[in-house]
């Protein structure tokens, strides 16, 4: 882990908290070495204006290349409004959400500690805020006339706080960077240090609680630091040198938001935001299909109040037809149409929700080969069935969210065209881990999609390597970082 320190103008600022060595001075900031390394700072001097010493400590830390919070941009666009309030459109959803006052001219004053705050409907707003202006605590002036908006941030200081407020404050530190109270001693043998993001509320993640200890446990050999972090870990990601997420990713969430900023700080990181834009939408695959000349079946584009493109469909793929949303997973928002009256109901209810569609010729299998693939290189397979009665894998429409049953085995196994499509699928979108979803017909492999961040799940994808497929992934960590240490990246 890097090193994490709290820096404060005076000893006794820190009075009514719980003593630790790693809350320094300013003063003894200025006579650390310039070029220590992984070291993060949380600056709590008092005074953040331009060319105070809480500025300074900010500034100075950057140029250590130290991770810091406040960093000097999120200083610089509070000090003025006109630079913050151009940053606030993507908050106006969450505002939204907030319940009206019966009585407009409504203000509400709050404060946020490190993305947190005492009103859990305000917990969303704190959250994004924390996210784009990332600082210990930021006090949120919101007003309601028709709608609420915020009218003011402003950054303040600790020691400006009140008893109750302090006992927030510091729950939420504690919270934020557990590091600070219960500092983590790392083995001798560590090299690096490795965060899973998971997330405890999804209902399907791509890994089970087996397979996270399997993957903690593979890179325990391989010298790694294993850490499971969730999504209000955002802001600690510089404390890591690789992320591997294992969570479904979607482009407009916040594992996407994960995979931008380790990317930027650094990390080595599966899957890149490269791979999560072009494998979470159909619409770019079938693009990118067509122009690497990928074998997948017939495919259309359906475009909302274009008749025309609904004909071409239809004469071109004929019915049955599939018809999906672009960023549908897990079989979710993908329908099976049987007649002319059938699909004009279902795209109707599907352009709800994008405004285009994907169309493709219904090809009936037993099962779909999955290709596990890793750096263009096939990993493991398996043959998911379908669930009964059913024609996809997951059938959502049961209350339970029945899939069917699968077999596992060695790629040596597949046949060569189905191997040969999912790698050719593959080599368009980048070297991270894909799971390939291909259909065998006569004799021939159908790329139906290219999924990053794919399933593995412990007795399922694991089931003829064992502990050799966690392995695996975690060896390509060690490779990748190991080349950026020795000047050797690839």
């Amino acid at each position: 882990m890097s090193q994490v320190l709290i820096v404060i103008d005076q000893p006794s600022d820190w009075a009514p908290y719980y003593p630790s060595e790693r809350v320094i001075t300013f003063a003894d900031y200025l006579q650390l070495p310039a070029r220590q390394q992984r070291v993060r700072i949380i600056n709590l001097c008092g005074d953040y204006d331009y060319r105070s010493e809480g500025y300074y400590c900010s500034l100075l830390a950057e140029a250590r290349s130290h991770h810091v919070l406040p960093s000097v941009r999120t200083l610089n666009d509070l000090s003025v409004p006109q630079l913050y309030k151009l940053q606030l459109a993507p908050l106006v959803p969450a505002l939204n959400k907030l319940q009206k006052p019966q009585e407009p001219g409504t203000h509400l004053l709050v404060k946020s500690y490190f993305g947190q705050c005492a009103e859990p409907a305000l917990q969303p707003l704190a959250r994004l805020l924390f996210d784009r202006f990332p600082c210990p605590v930021l006090e949120i002036h919101l007003a309601c006339e028709k709608s609420w908006e915020i009218v003011d941030l402003r950054i303040c200081s600790h020691r400006d706080l009140s008893e109750e407020e302090e006992t927030r404050f510091a729950d939420a530190l504690d919270s934020f960077s557990n590091q600070v109270w219960r500092p983590f001693k790392k083995s001798a043998n560590t090299r690096y240090d490795l965060a899973i993001l998971v997330n405890p509320e999804e209902k399907l993640p791509p890994s089970d609680q087996s397979a996270l200890k399997k993957f903690a446990s593979a890179g325990r050999e391989l010298g790694f630091s294993v850490e499971m972090i969730t999504p209000a870990d955002y802001m600690r990601l510089p404390e890591f040198d690789a992320l591997f997420i294992r969570e479904t990713t979607a482009i407009d969430h916040h594992t996407y938001r994960f995979a931008k900023k380790a990317e930027a700080e650094g990390l080595v990181v599966l899957d890149d935001p490269t791979s999560i834009m072009r494998c979470t939408n159909k619409i770019y695959l079938a693009d990118l299909f067509a122009t690497h000349k990928v074998p997948a079946p017939k495919t259309s584009i359906l475009r909302r109040g274009d008749e025309d493109s609904l004909q071409k469909a239809l004469a071109d793929l004929g019915l049955p037809m599939v018809v999906k949303i672009p960023d549908g997973s897990f079989s979710r928002g993908v329908v099976k149409v049987q007649t002319e009256e059938e699909l004009r109901d279902k795209v109707e209810e599907l352009f709800t929700e994008s405004s285009l569609l994907l169309a493709q010729e219904y090809l009936y299998t037993e099962f779909d080969w999955r290709i596990g693939v890793l750096n263009n290189k096939p990993l493991y397979a398996c043959r998911y069935y379908m669930a009964k009665n059913h024609w996809q894998i997951y059938d959502h429409n049961n209350k339970k969210n029945i899939s069917g049953g699968f077999s596992t085995l060695p790629t040596f196994e597949v046949p060569k065209a189905v191997l040969q499509a999912a790698l050719k699928a593959t080599k368009p979108i980048g070297n991270g881990l894909y799971g390939v979803d291909v259909k065998e017909s006569t004799g021939k492999g159908y790329v139906i999609e290219v999924n990053d961040n794919p399933s593995i799940e412990s007795g399922v994808e694991d089931k003829y390597l064992g502990r050799e497929l966690y392995r695996q992934i975690l060896e390509e960590f060690a490779r990748r970082l190991d080349a950026r240490r020795t000047g050797h990246d690839s």
